[in-house]
């Protein structure tokens, strides 16, 4: 039996702390309000998903939030760069038997529950799939084995992190799929081209 596996990356919402980019132009205060609406929204999309999913903490877990309990499990995440993290993510999950892992953040206001439905279906036929963002960034990564390559020597948080992460799966010979393009929300500017209310 297929088992799959779907992890959310999410910060600990702590005024100051997330979304420092949009914080220098709203202020710490709006920030935190924008995230809160975007981690309310990642919990909505992805509580039916057909995976055993797992919301991974930048620094405790949170008891009492918007992912619960009884659907979620929780975890936090490793020592190091993004890319370590998700390394660390990806490896634990195949290691703990799982054939196909999906991994989000929770900045995506247009996220849902059928385009990651659709990113485990493609992983049926593909090593990889990747959902780019508007920033040169992405928004979703998938595998259905393990390759580590792609989270090593990447630049984060710049717009070549989607073209060098499709240079690395190219270089292996691994195939792949590519997701529509959304807007994750980082800047004042990413907030006002989103359906965002706040």
């Amino acid at each position: 039996m297929t088992r799959n596996r779907l992890i959310i990356f999410v910060k600990n919402p702590i005024e100051g702390e997330v979304k420092t980019r949009l914080a220098s132009s709203l202020g710490d205060e709006k920030a935190l309000d924008v995230y809160q609406k975007l981690l309310k929204i990642t919990a909505r999309e992805t509580a039916n998903v057909n995976a055993e999913k797992l919301v991974s903490y930048s620094k405790f877990v949170e008891e009492r939030d918007n992912f619960d309990k009884n659907i979620f499990e929780k975890s936090v995440q490793r020592k190091g760069d993004l890319g370590e993290k998700m390394k660390h993510a990806f490896r634990y999950g195949f290691d703990d038997g799982f054939n196909r892992i999906v991994l989000i953040g929770s900045d995506c206001p247009e996220i849902s529950q059928s385009l990651i439905d659709k990113a485990f279906k493609e992983l049926s036929e593909a090593d990889s799939v990747i959902g780019p963002s508007d920033d040169g960034g992405y928004y979703l990564i998938g595998l259905s084995r393990f390759i580590p390559q792609i989270f090593d020597d990447v630049e984060w948080s710049t717009s070549s992190v989607f073209s060098s992460t499709i240079t690395a799966l190219e270089d292996i010979g691994a195939t792949y799929h590519i997701l529509k393009k959304l807007n994750d929300i980082d800047t004042e500017s990413d907030l006002n081209a989103s359906n965002l209310l706040i």
